[in-house]
């Protein structure tokens, strides 16, 4: 269960004076064309230096559910680094630069250390901090700017999908009309039945930024489905952040793919 839900954060793969944005479910959408659109996306980028934040995580797959406290901390990107607890007790750690990705697991006493290469063609899809970091931000995980893409209104949101789609997978976002942060985004494997649903719930305001407060991951692999709901239950930015990353002793080194 561990490394699944690390696969997951590293994949993709996160209060007080803030405040929830408001519904659209009423509001009547104005078409606009995907280069307005992803200006605006843009526009309202993720623009402080650190995050400070704590999380609820409810992992749950066919066999087994369980709900996981994260401490996460990040240097806009530089560093991703999460601590996770269950019922108080550390169980893993995870640290990504955009050079390396490392994590330990208590449980089985395991650690994985490596570049991105080997999740990439574990995952089926290519991996690297940016797509990470975009994920927990409510950014678009690919660059929107250097694509061309078809416009529709849907499900509330402006829906964008690329002219020319990925030989191997497609891409879909749906963007929010009134922060123009994602509703949704998708990466989608026909060939191989595997796709992955990244859904921000809601978002809340802190310090001017627009910043996600929940979050549903679904990842589909033929039959199998894991899913992976984030609440973020504190954020702090702008303050001194520190990444502790020891393997212990005697831990034995893993592959993604056992």
């Amino acid at each position: 269960m561990i490394k699944r839900i690390a696969y997951l954060f590293v994949f993709i793969f996160v209060m007080s004076s803030c405040k929830s944005t408001k519904t659209i479910s009423n509001t009547v959408l104005i078409p606009m064309s995907s280069k307005k659109v992803i200006k605006n996306h843009y526009t309202v980028s993720f623009d402080k230096e650190t995050i400070n934040a704590t999380i609820k995580a409810r992992y749950q797959d066919k066999k087994q559910s369980h709900t996981i406290s994260i401490k996460l901390r990040m240097q806009k990107d530089s560093a991703i680094w999460m601590s996770a607890r269950v019922l108080g007790i550390p169980i893993a750690k995870i640290f990504i630069t955009p050079t390396q990705v490392k994590f330990y697991e208590k449980l089985g006493k395991t650690y994985f250390e490596g570049d991105f290469s080997l999740l990439s063609d574990f995952l089926g899809t290519e991996v690297d901090f940016d797509i990470i970091q975009n994920l927990l931000l409510g950014q678009a995980i690919v660059d929107l700017k250097g694509q061309k893409f078809n416009t529709e209104i849907s499900d509330n949101s402006y829906k964008l999908e690329p002219r020319n789609q990925k030989d191997l997978f497609d891409l879909l976002f749906w963007i929010n009309p009134l922060n123009f942060k994602i509703n949704k985004q998708e990466v989608r494997q026909p060939n191989v039945q595997k796709k992955l649903t990244v859904k921000y719930v809601s978002y809340q305001t802190i310090m001017d930024e627009v910043f996600p407060k929940k979050i549903s991951i679904i990842a589909i692999d033929n039959v199998d489905r894991v899913f992976l709901d984030l609440e973020y239950r504190s954020v702090e930015f702008n303050k001194r952040v520190s990444f502790p990353f020891n393997v212990p002793s005697g831990y034995k080194k893993t592959q993604l793919h056992e």
